[in-house]
């Protein structure tokens, strides 16, 4: 029995919902396809996939054993990377996740450096304001915010952010500076959805956390309208120190209530290769994590 050959028919099935799309895939036939998965079963002594007329479902424990597979079938790829390349330049495609705009102001001139460098490679950057799987979307590195979950990733800390309150020079001289949490309630409000969901701000008051529910005058889904918002003099806002760092350097832009903030956010380089990792993926980590912790406004 090809152990190996099993399960890459297994994975195919189960990528292609059926038998037929498998054996196109594969360039099989569909007997051979079913013959190989009956073989499987038999041999782990339980069922994988529910056949019937119509459609072909995975079962519980097939899915399991699907994403265990999928996780050896790309191991193995990048095992023969690995030392295929241990010796030559990177080569091949770089997939790169990061927040939208910390994707462009901080990850985009690493890629381009990056591909500047290494010409035989080419690159995906997927900047998006989610949590992506990297397993399951193919990507290679990931830039993630905020503490992590326990997982078999691979992360490296490179800084850390604030959750900072600002706002323009000439609301504050018209409004006034707020000196305590409370009074955020007399003054405007701009929420960004994308770092508070909820009209809510969370700082520190007395050595404990304290949840101020407010009445956003203006409720916007990015960050980098909020940010225009409070530049404009609309009123205070809650970003993330990053996002505002330049805003700040140049005076657009102040910030209020510094000794109520939350504890700071560590920032990660998170890839899943681990010692295996591909040569076009270890020079992108070396480069990232050398930029990154350079970067004055994560540090």
């Amino acid at each position: 029995m090809d152990k190996f050959h099993l399960i890459n028919v297994f994975v195919a099935v189960v990528d292609a919902n059926g038998f037929a799309g498998a054996a196109r895939k594969l360039s099989m036939s569909p007997p051979a396809v079913t013959r190989a998965i009956n073989e499987l079963e038999t041999h782990l002594g339980l069922r994988l996939l529910t056949r019937t007329t119509r459609t072909v479902r995975v079962t519980d424990a097939g899915e399991r054993y699907a994403q265990d597979c999928r996780r050896i079938l790309s191991e193995l790829v990048e095992a023969d990377e690995s030392v295929g390349g241990m010796h030559s330049a990177p080569r091949g495609r770089l997939t790169v996740t990061a927040p939208v705009l910390f994707g462009g102001l901080n990850v985009t001139p690493i890629v381009t450096e990056y591909l500047t460098r290494y010409p035989e490679v080419s690159a995906s950057c997927l900047f998006l304001d989610r949590v992506v799987n990297l397993l399951d979307e193919g990507v290679d590195v990931a830039v993630r915010i905020g503490e992590l979950p326990d997982s078999t990733m691979q992360a490296i800390r490179v800084g850390q952010v604030r959750r900072v309150i600002c706002a323009a020079p000439g609301y504050l001289k018209k409004n006034g500076i707020p000196l305590k949490p409370d009074d955020l309630h007399a003054h405007s409000i701009v929420s960004a959805s994308g770092v508070t969901p909820t009209p809510e701000w969370r700082l520190m008051e007395n050595g404990e956390l304290r949840s101020i529910k407010l009445q956003p005058r203006l409720i916007t889904t990015t960050n980098d309208s909020a940010m225009a918002a409070a530049v404009g003099g609309m009123g205070l806002t809650r970003l993330l120190s990053y996002q505002v760092a330049e805003h700040l350097r140049d005076g657009r832009l102040q910030t209020v209530l510094a000794e109520f903030e939350s504890a700071p956010l560590p920032v990660h380089v998170v890839h899943r290769e681990g010692r295996n990792a591909p040569q076009r993926v270890r020079a992108f980590l070396d480069l990232a994590i050398e930029r990154l912790r350079a970067n004055p406004s994560l540090n």
